[in-house]
């Protein structure tokens, strides 16, 4: 099962280091893990020579589309050169949160076309649907996972899998899969701000976090002063 591991993609990677493999349930925030898979998306065009990002923005450099049916997608929702303002920017960290979902989802279908995950449809009480996406074989996950110990162990010595360890902990998955301790999960978290698609995606989880604490400050009666 290495051959078909090492033929992943960045976000397919940290889509199979984030869902259960049984019961196919991000072990993370769901909705981070979709920023996740967002900026991994960018990172792999970056990868390819296609964009790059600077100052909070991302620019195409090379708009011909990539074979990756879904990277071509992607490349195509960007800026070209020389159009958008300014020319050919477009903002990293809005960008991550508005296609987050959207892109995440084009991902699980691609895996699931590969089979490489299979889809499951469950309704919560009985009546809404929604999706797991277990691995179609448990061998696969537990490989990208071996690769990522064998990163960690070495230091994340490539861009590729400093990429992955910063996009792992931006998400908040860094305590399910790195096996180093609390050390090694601070040394992750400070690859967050070395790496623009994941500092992003950082952004956006803290922007949802934040959103949480003043809805349930409110909620709870902190925003009015209350007595008789």
């Amino acid at each position: 099962m290495t051959q078909p591991a090492l033929e992943l993609t960045l976000p397919e990677e940290l889509l199979l280091l984030a869902l259960d493999p049984l019961r196919g349930k991000p072990q993370c925030s769901g909705r981070s893990l979709e920023y996740g898979t967002a900026g991994a998306v960018l990172k792999e065009l970056e990868f390819q020579g296609r964009v790059t990002g600077q100052g909070g923005r991302i620019r195409v450099l090379n708009p011909l589309a990539p074979q990756d049916p879904l990277l071509a997608q992607v490349l195509g929702s960007l800026s070209a050169p020389g159009t958008g303002w300014p020319a050919g920017d477009t903002d990293t960290r809005r960008w991550v949160r508005q296609t987050g979902r959207y892109v995440q989802e084009l991902c699980l279908e691609h895996l699931v076309h590969r089979s490489v995950l299979r889809r499951e449809t469950h309704r919560f009480l009985g009546l809404l649907p929604y999706h797991r996406h277990p691995a179609a074989d448990p061998a696969l996950p537990l490989t990208v996972r071996d690769r990522f110990a064998s990163a960690e162990a070495a230091g994340f010595p490539d861009p590729r899998s400093r990429t992955l360890a910063a996009l792992v902990s931006a998400v908040g998955l860094s305590g399910a899969v790195a096996r180093g301790g609390l050390r090694q999960r601070w040394s992750m978290y400070n690859l967050v701000t070395e790496e623009w698609t994941a500092e992003a995606v950082h952004r956006n989880v803290r922007q949802d976090r934040a959103n949480r604490n003043r809805r349930m400050r409110y909620g709870s009666g902190g925003g009015s002063s209350g007595g008789d």
